[in-house]
């Protein structure tokens, strides 16, 4: 009998003892929270928004992608405008034909320079040549059809950088709703901590007044101490979706939403449908898809010539460069045109076609994948609504059941384990509760995003 008290008096101190550590290691929390607060910088949810709008990474980089594209019209466009080009040549040469010609271009030809022998066999003849070079496509049909892609391109390019901020801002709100719930599960976590320790005191209470085993007080003991864990790990997961929601606004800080200020109302499905066809990225497809039209027209491009004209003026001197010792100009017109290259423009354009075929079922792909989706959204904004009737029934009914087994074991007249059970089932209760309005917040958004109004639905301008 003394060897059983004094292994149960081991136990119950290695039982105390971890409890004790653990209460220190949770204890020092607080401190650990207070300068992890320090550092975190408190917004709201459509502060957040906003911030994100400016200092989110991704949408930068996409708008600087873009910024580079329009740069792309520009670069387009200057294959219609002149090209003017300055150029200065030195030539020093023994060659008869260069060395007359040299000679005639800067206007020093004499009746000497006309001997056989002279003409055959010259002397080193040094020459200087500065010319002015204009040249002026005027019916280039590739060029045209180039500029407009371009700008076609560009706009795309403008509506995936949009896509990419409503997309951002759906991020940021999902993060916050997040970041709610991680909250409310550390209340629910510390709920269930302040049951567990009850549970634990009646236990310890009834084997105190030799009305209960001390099994009952070890197993009250471990429940205390796998509630304090979990309200560990949701504090942890507090701390991470901070850190996350910080990322995507561009910061090296954490970042607590003071609030999940989104009131978002169902409307009936058709107003979401109808909204999506304005989509961004919908709109970007559709350019993009005409651009694979406007390819074909580029193959047939290759069927028309290229006409221009150009001009230049020359000076040349034999002793400084820029020297006018010869003056001329030149006038010239020109037109080109590839008859035949071998089919391949045929096959450029029949490419084209089955390209452009394919952009376009792309854009049907998408237009029914995007229904699909809002319809989804909005089953699940349905069913998230119900659930959440459904589980605030049953926490009531969990908390009412954990009441009475309370009591009941209080009195001695149910188990421990019926009791922990109970308790088990409300903390399960809670967890779902928390869940499921969390669930139905986040369809919500998924539906404004899907259908391309989440910026108007927050009220933020872009």
């Amino acid at each position: 009998m003394q060897s059983s008290n004094f292994f149960q008096s081991i136990v119950k101190a290695m039982v105390l003892g971890s409890l004790a550590g653990l209460m220190i290691s949770l204890g020092g929390i607080p401190f650990a929270r207070a300068q992890e607060q320090a550092q975190e910088k408190q917004m709201t949810l459509i502060e957040a928004v906003r911030t994100a709008l400016v200092e989110n990474h991704e949408i930068k980089s996409l708008q600087s992608a873009t910024r580079a594209q329009e740069s792309d019209v520009g670069i387009a466009r200057s294959y219609l405008l002149p090209k003017i080009s300055v150029e200065e040549r030195f030539l020093r040469t023994t060659n008869p034909g260069y060395a007359f010609m040299s000679k005639l271009n800067q206007e020093r030809i004499e009746m000497e320079d006309f001997n056989p022998d002279q003409l055959n066999h010259p002397d080193a003849i040094n020459d200087y040549q500065s010319s002015l070079t204009v040249e002026q496509p005027l019916f280039v049909k590739k060029a045209f059809v180039g500029l407009d892609m371009s700008r076609t391109e560009a706009q795309a390019k403008e509506k995936e950088c949009r896509r990419k901020v409503e997309e951002v801002a759906f991020q940021v709100v999902k993060s916050s709703l997040m970041l709610a719930s991680a909250k409310e599960y550390v209340r629910a976590a510390e709920l269930g901590v302040q049951d567990a320790q009850e549970h634990k005191r009646i236990a310890d209470l009834r084997y105190k007044n030799d009305v209960g085993q001390y099994a009952d007080s070890l197993r009250a003991a471990a429940a205390l101490m796998e509630a304090l864990q979990r309200k560990n790990t949701a504090d942890k997961n507090v701390s991470l979706v901070k850190r996350g929601i910080g990322v995507l606004l561009g910061k090296a800080e954490s970042i607590d939403i003071s609030d999940a200020g989104i009131e978002l109302s169902l409307n009936d499905l058709s107003i979401y449908l109808r909204a999506a066809e304005a989509r961004a990225d919908l709109q970007a497809a559709q350019l993009r898809s005409d651009n694979a039209r406007q390819n074909i027209r580029m193959a047939e491009a290759e069927y028309f010539p290229n006409i221009g004209i150009g001009g230049s003026y020359e000076l040349n001197d034999h002793d400084q460069p820029l020297g006018s010792e010869g003056k001329n100009w030149q006038f010239m017109a020109f037109l080109k045109w590839n008859l035949f290259d071998g089919t391949k423009r045929e096959y450029e354009r029949a490419k084209a076609v089955h390209l452009a075929a394919q952009a376009q079922e792309q854009v049907s792909a998408m237009k029914k994948g995007m229904a699909y989706k809002i319809y989804e959204a909005y089953l699940n904004v349905q069913e998230a609504r119900k659930n959440i009737d459904l589980n605030r029934e049953a926490l009531k009914a969990a908390e009412e059941g954990t009441r009475l087994l309370r009591l009941r074991y209080e009195n001695g007249f149910s188990s421990l384990a019926e009791l922990l059970d109970a308790q088990a089932s409300l903390e399960q209760a809670r967890a779902r509760m928390v869940e499921s309005e969390n669930a139905y917040k986040t369809a919500l958004a998924t539906l404004s995003f899907e259908s391309g109004t989440i910026l108007q639905d927050l009220k933020i301008d872009q």
